[in-house]
């Protein structure tokens, strides 16, 4: 089999596209997986296939680099919206459909991409302080003194594989808050692996961020991982809702909120997630891969 592809990554976080709008390409779970093996495949964190759908520009199918179907994936649609507009699907703005459902996206020049993530339904604060919500992704923030001095992997690990998360899994960043600067790290389900960076775990974390320092009515957020700097951005809301949004989202530190608290502020709704230090623009050259 003969497979048409492109390298991309945002923020280190890097995927194999492929255009599969004639629905040429029906690859298994051991093939994806072979695909974005680091030493026998290409290597990537996960596998991307543009396809054709009525209703918007494109539609990303977005896998794992385990080979199973993943959820919806930030970093992901940045590079997918770059890959489109280089095969002519879409010029400076677009709207795609993922797992989660409808994203817009517009490219800019510089080579900035900024993405709307999902309005987030909920949250909940365990027991131990961490924030748990989805993004479009499940994700679980964890603030810790220091994201450089531990071993991201075997604690990501060991949240990841024990209850309740240990059948489906779920996301783990870890951030910590040092000298006016937020820096991130994460273990990502379905890679079971540290990344480089993750776009909807930094939407996560921002929002985690701006419960705990109550500033729901902070507009932006910029989040170092290892990868490169993500700015989390969301449209400005009323300031009765920004009112209404911090009486909501003041919780002590491991209360767990009322079901009637369970759900998203009008003051984090319609968020961004882009790249202030994109990587250039410009992708590594389309390879053939054979397989026999």
């Amino acid at each position: 089999m003969k497979i048409i592809f492109e390298k991309y990554h945002g923020a280190g976080n890097d995927f194999i596209l492929i255009d599969n709008r004639e629905k040429e390409f029906d690859l298994t779970r051991e093939q994806i997986a072979f695909l974005c093996h680091r030493h026998y495949g290409i290597g990537a964190d996960g596998l991307i296939l543009i396809q054709h759908e009525n209703a918007v520009d494109f539609e990303m199918i977005y896998y794992n680099s385990d080979g199973g179907l993943g959820s919806m994936c930030g970093n992901g649609g940045r590079c997918a919206a770059r890959f489109a507009q280089k095969h002519r699907i879409i010029r400076q703005s677009a709207r795609f459909k993922a797992s989660d459902g409808i994203h817009e996206v517009k490219l800019s020049e510089d080579g900035t991409v900024k993405l709307s993530i999902s309005s987030v339904k909920g949250f909940t604060v365990n027991e131990g302080g961490d924030y748990v919500l989805n993004t479009g992704s499940p994700h679980l923030v964890r603030f810790v003194p220091s994201v450089n001095n531990m071993d991201v992997v075997a604690e990501g690990r060991n949240i990841r594989y024990n209850e309740p998360w240990k059948k489906v899994g779920i996301n783990v960043n870890f951030v910590s808050r040092m000298k006016g600067k937020i820096e991130m790290r994460t273990y990502e389900r379905g890679v079971e692996d540290e990344t480089l960076s993750c776009g909807t775990g930094t939407v996560a974390a921002a929002l985690a961020v701006a419960v705990e320092r109550d500033e729901m009515n902070s507009l932006e957020y910029s989040i170092e991982a290892p990868g490169g700097l993500l700015v989390r951005r969301r449209r400005a809301a009323p300031a009765a809702a920004r009112v209404r949004a911090r009486r909501q989202l003041r919780l002590p530190r491991g209360a767990q909120p009322a079901a009637r608290d369970q759900h998203q502020p009008a003051a984090a709704r319609d968020g961004d997630d882009r790249s202030r230090r994109p990587p250039s623009p410009a992708q590594a050259p389309a390879r053939s891969l054979r397989r026999r």
